[in-house]
């Protein structure tokens, strides 16, 4: 079986830190960490490691966790920074980018307001990152990627990765006119994307069938070397296994596609070795 880095995972503990929304999720309040991951049948090669939204203050001890828990199993970590704040961000970004692990940065702006996003602020916060080697993952819902595409046209030198394929309205099977906003993101070649979260958009019992049309049009639209596979984990096993996501994905890719959405883009967007 091919090589899979997982682009796309999150380790916790809530006795250490405060994740606040876990109090809407009671099945998740508890301590997830590498020695709990259960691929099924694939090996994982590595995994990268996203910010899992602990308060703003607990950002760089969260870091510093994972990178004494989180290896061999975690290659990088993208971790919370306050980019929303322009220049007054620089400082903590520097320190990210001095930790070992640190590949890029995340802010949650999904369920933001379009006003926000397209904000001065967050565009001098995002085009810091370039100068200092950092990523920026873009996490928004499918009804703010008009504006995520205005916000990659501001920040040119920096690299970003759209989160979930943007959380495209899977429950409903409606494709437009999110399959129009994520091929303008995709017509930018500083962005790529993750194929990953769908599970948690879809209705309960989804099938590969009910994915594979949104996995389809991102890989036709970014193609194959601007798309790696991530499992969301642990959130998504509130909707199916880290297992059942990989074969979804798996089904869809081609063998001349496999290496590059399994392993080859997620190490060549984060720097990363397998």
């Amino acid at each position: 079986m091919a090589k899979l880095l997982d682009a796309h995972l999150h380790l916790w503990d809530p006795w250490e830190r405060h994740h606040d929304w876990l109090d809407d999720v009671p099945e998740l309040r508890r301590r997830f960490v590498p020695e709990d991951v259960d691929a099924g049948s694939y090996e994982l090669a590595g995994a990268i490691f996203v910010q899992a939204d602990c308060r703003d203050g607990e950002a760089l001890e969260e870091v510093r966790w994972v990178q004494d828990v989180g290896p061999p199993l975690v290659h990088g970590i993208v971790a919370y920074a306050p980019v929303h704040l322009g220049a007054d961000a620089a400082p903590q970004l520097e320190i990210l980018a001095g930790e070992p692990l640190v590949v890029g940065v995340r802010r949650l702006l999904q369920g933001g307001t379009d006003a926000a996003i397209l904000g001065r602020g967050l565009r001098e916060g995002v085009s810091l990152l370039a100068d200092l080697e950092l990523t920026f993952d873009i996490c928004v819902r499918h009804d703010q990627l008009a504006a995520a595409a205005e916000l990659v046209a501001a920040c040119p030198r920096t690299s970003f990765v759209l989160d979930h394929l943007g959380k495209p309205p899977v429950a409903t099977g409606a494709l437009d006119p999110w399959r129009t906003d994520i091929a303008r993101l995709a017509s930018f070649e500083n962005v790529t994307c993750k194929l990953s979260g769908l599970g948690t958009e879809a209705a309960t019992g989804w099938t590969s069938a009910d994915v594979r049309p949104y996995l389809e049009h991102a890989i036709d639209v970014f193609g194959p070397a601007r798309c790696m596979i991530g499992s969301d984990w642990p959130l998504m096993t509130l909707a199916g296994t880290m297992e059942q996501w990989f074969d979804a994905v798996s089904e869809v890719l081609t063998d001349e596609d496999r290496h590059a959405v399994l392993c080859g883009t997620v190490c060549a967007f984060y720097g990363v070795e397998p």
